[in-house]
């Protein structure tokens, strides 16, 4: 049975041949659109917990949140 999953330990063979036929400028920006979509997902989550805090102290601790994070 399908069902959604928000996480998952492995890409499928459907993900995976799809991220294949990609060229290196389409990888790129893949990339490049996740990175930014985590940036506004850490603000996002900066702001709900800080509402009180200028777009400065926001982006100060979102650039301190990228600068320390590990993998």
């Amino acid at each position: 049975m399908f069902g959604y999953h928000d996480s998952m330990d492995e890409p499928d063979d459907i993900q995976i041949e799809h991220f294949r036929r990609m060229t290196p400028a389409q990888r790129l920006e893949a990339a490049f659109s996740l990175y930014w979509s985590a940036r506004e997902m850490a603000e996002a989550g900066v702001r709900r917990r800080h509402p009180e805090w200028s777009d400065s102290e926001v982006d100060s601790a979102v650039r301190e949140l990228f600068l320390n994070a590990r993998t």
